[in-house]
């Protein structure tokens, strides 16, 4: 596990899209592990100015998203699928064919769960996986629960994440209350990872997860046994781990 902590947000952005950056210099049809949230809008406009500047290239790269809102088509101003194509897509030369993400109004949707963990296989799984975590722990949506959830699934949010996301929605009662995730296996199995996470309200979290034990009730702490980890914090979020 390496972890780097810096007080200078664009240096850690900067360091984030270096991987990928490195990544499709010696892979160009790699596979990326996306995630949405603020956490890594820094990190997606450090690779649009590195794509403007012809410093990457990713008209091989293939896209796969952690999860996304049942219930909100991909149009839908809140979906993840909407979020991803105006912070990144758009403004790269990826290919919409080659842009995955879950379908939040398929008609089955444990079907849907299935079809997407066949979709990661046959892309031979994925290089890197970028992931924030949230405030109890929770990587993409695997939720706190009684045993680590390995393969993509739909979710019931808890108050505590539909509180987090209610930001972005008009009220409370806007807020999906389900989601479909990819699952833990897809995630540890990604040849790295890079966890990003910002803010003194991420401290706790950040510190259980990394160095308490390895336990469902954070699902974060997984990340632990994972051997290519790369962990990104500003000051406030290490604090704890200085």
């Amino acid at each position: 596990m390496e972890i780097v902590i810096s007080s200078s947000m664009d240096e850690l952005n900067l360091k984030g899209a270096e991987y990928f950056e490195k990544l499709l210099a010696a892979k160009p049809d790699a596979v990326l592990g996306l995630a949405t949230g603020s956490t890594p809008i820094g990190i997606y406009n450090e690779l649009i100015m590195k794509y403007r500047a012809g410093r990457i290239d990713f008209s091989r790269a293939k896209a796969v998203n952690l999860d996304e809102y049942i219930g909100l088509s991909p149009d839908d101003s809140q979906s993840y699928a909407n979020f991803m194509q105006q912070k990144l897509f758009s403004q790269i030369n990826i290919q919409p064919g080659n842009c995955y993400i879950p379908n939040g109004t398929a008609d089955d949707i444990d079907a849907e769960c299935q079809r997407y963990d066949r979709v990661i296989a046959s892309l031979g799984g994925i290089d890197i996986q970028l992931l924030g975590i949230g405030h109890d722990g929770h990587i993409g949506f695997n939720e706190p629960g009684h045993s680590f959830e390995k393969q993509t699934h739909s979710i019931e949010l808890t108050k505590e994440t539909i509180a987090a996301n209610a930001r972005f929605f008009e009220s409370m009662e806007k807020v999906p209350k389900r989601a479909i995730t990819m699952g833990i296996k897809a995630i540890m199995n990604a040849k790295s990872v890079l966890l990003v996470a910002f803010g003194a309200d991420k401290c706790d979290i950040v510190y259980r997860a990394l160095t308490g034990p390895i336990t469902p009730s954070v699902p974060g702490s997984i990340l632990q046994l994972h051997p290519n980890l790369t962990v990104l914090l500003d000051d406030s979020a290490g604090a704890k781990l200085r």
